[in-house]
């Protein structure tokens, strides 16, 4: 709806002798507005000494009398129940307004227009003081970051200053927060906080607005796909929550984080100025108490607190945490399922079905589980190998063995090519097979140690075999391709060649001692 011309204030003017002109610069007011409220006076005779003594609403009525008639002509909307009703989830104006027209048509009233309806509701927010939840509702946004301020921590021993970084998360509709300190900004610190604050809040919400850092977002282009990296991602599909990061450079996309994040700085860090912490957890501690009282000190220019708004408001509009907490993964991609039916991760080896042998796989890895995935789809799960485990197995029997149907190497022809070597190589071979549990898991060990006879030949394979049995009970590739590599096998064979070569008994030419004096006795 167009604003009221204000028809008081022009007559004011023009009785101090100021030219129209000068009044629709000066004052931002259309010509025709200015020229009209002046034609009308001028017919009517009326000046400003006669409407002095009135307010602007009825000197408006006065010089337009018809536009006052078609403003009443509306049903007037219930905007404390329309205030009411935009605090539900996917309840909007819009919704409310079409609800708003079928009412006055039900009663056979004038519905007023949305641009209208919309301004009602406006100067009814601002006239009762009330929040616009057009902007906010509860449970719906989550709003987190880094607060560029900073607290420290003195390491007693050797008196270094640690930097501790402050990770807040921020409720707009009731501005309940969270603030957790941290000794770095990490991709894992940064994914843990998140799940403590859900905890905290003991809910999620429906978007999560974020900076574009590079922890969470990959890409954000003016246009497109925003891609966010696999860890957020699933942290986001874990909590049913959107992720949202606002635009680049746009902290105004997340006023109150930012604002938040401004406010701590005074309610914790500058609070906690003259204490020095020597511990990270008494710090923690120090920090969660006055995040506590930030969120219980009641507003200044509005009723309540943070928590109590939150508590009786919002708190029942989040989502429920689930109940299987979320575990922080890293993903490993195009790893290959050997012949052997085992996928290499870290140091250690996990089966798959072999029905996927040679076949491309991405590996899923918590503390607690290895999950392995073809296509996006999960085809097996195995418990995690404990990090100190070196060179370990996870077998799922019903991988392999009698259900491997056609496998293009067995035992037995990798046991043929070893005795077409020589006995020692059999003999490694055979040593490993038997350092297993299943035959299966020795296939690829066994072919890698055979498989160096092409590069290297058999006899110096062979070699190799016999020199490495001498001090290690079951070689394997690593130490095979090592003697090898370094020719260590020719060395290995010369001084076994020497050593067979028996002391010849024939004694030495004795010269006389003309040979020495040059003949001259």
């Amino acid at each position: 709806m167009a604003r009221k011309i204000q028809v008081k204030k022009i007559l004011e003017l023009r009785k101090a002798n100021i030219s129209q002109n000068m009044i629709c610069k000066s004052r931002k007011m259309s010509h025709h507005s200015v020229s009209a409220v002046c034609k009308i006076a001028k017919n009517l005779g009326i000046t400003y000494d006669d409407v002095a003594e009135m307010n602007e609403i009825e000197v408006y009525r006065l010089f337009f009398p018809e536009k006052h008639v078609s403003e009443t002509l509306y049903l007037s909307p219930d905007y404390e129940m329309i205030h009411s009703e935009l605090k539900k989830t996917g309840v909007t104006l819009k919704l409310l307004w079409n609800e708003y027209k079928e009412l006055c048509a039900s009663k056979g009233a004038v519905s007023m227009g949305y641009s209208k309806f919309c301004e009602g509701y406006s100067e009814h927010t601002l006239s009762n003081k009330l929040t616009n939840h057009l902007k906010h509702k509860p449970g719906i946004v989550c709003e987190v970051d880094w607060s560029g301020k900073t607290m420290a921590l003195v390491d007693k021993y050797t008196g270094e200053i640690v930097t501790v970084y402050l990770f807040v998360g921020t409720l707009p509709y009731s501005q309940y927060s969270y603030v957790e300190p941290c000794l770095d900004m990490k991709q894992n610190t940064w994914l843990n906080c998140h799940v403590n604050m859900y905890n905290y809040f003991q809910g999620s919400t429906i978007r999560l607005i974020c900076d574009n850092l590079k922890t969470g977002v990959i890409k954000h282009p003016r246009e497109g796909d925003i891609i966010l990296n696999d860890k957020y991602q699933e942290l986001a599909n874990h909590y049913l929550t959107a992720i949202m990061p606002a635009g680049v450079k746009k902290p105004k996309h997340k006023p109150s984080v930012e604002g938040t994040v401004g406010k701590i700085a005074t309610a914790i860090i500058a609070k906690l100025r003259n204490e020095t912490f020597h511990n990270f957890a008494d710090l923690k501690a120090a920090v969660r108490e006055k995040l506590d009282d930030f969120n219980a000190e009641p507003f200044q220019k509005r009723e309540g607190s943070r928590l109590s708004i939150f508590e009786t408001n919002e708190k029942q509009f989040l989502r429920e945490v689930p109940s299987v907490p979320y575990m922080i993964a890293d993903w490993v991609y195009g790893h290959k399922v050997h012949i052997d039916c085992h996928v290499a991760f870290e140091t250690n080896r996990y089966s798959a079905p072999y029905s996927y042998v040679g076949k491309s796989v991405d590996i899923r890895a918590t503390d607690l589980l290895v999950e392995i995935y073809f296509n996006s789809e999960r085809i097996c799960t195995h418990k995690r190998l404990p990090s100190y485990a070196k060179y370990q197995w996870s077998t799922e029997e019903s991988h392999m063995s009698d259900h491997f149907q056609n496998p293009q190497w067995d035992d037995d022809r990798i046991l043929n090519w070893a005795s077409t070597i020589g006995p020692n190589t059999s003999t490694v071979i055979n040593r490993i097979f038997n350092s297993v549990k299943i035959k299966e898991q020795g296939y690829n060990t066994a072919l890698s140690v055979l498989r160096l006879s092409k590069k290297y030949t058999n006899q110096r394979l062979e070699i190799a075999c016999e020199q490495a049995l001498e001090k290690i009970h079951s070689p394997r590739y690593k130490n095979l391709n090592s003697i090898l590599s370094s020719n260590q096998d020719e060395l290995y064979q010369e001084r076994k060649k020497s050593k067979d070569k028996k002391p010849s008994k024939t004694q030495g030419y004795v010269r006389g001692k003309n040979f020495y004096n040059g003949g001259n006795d």
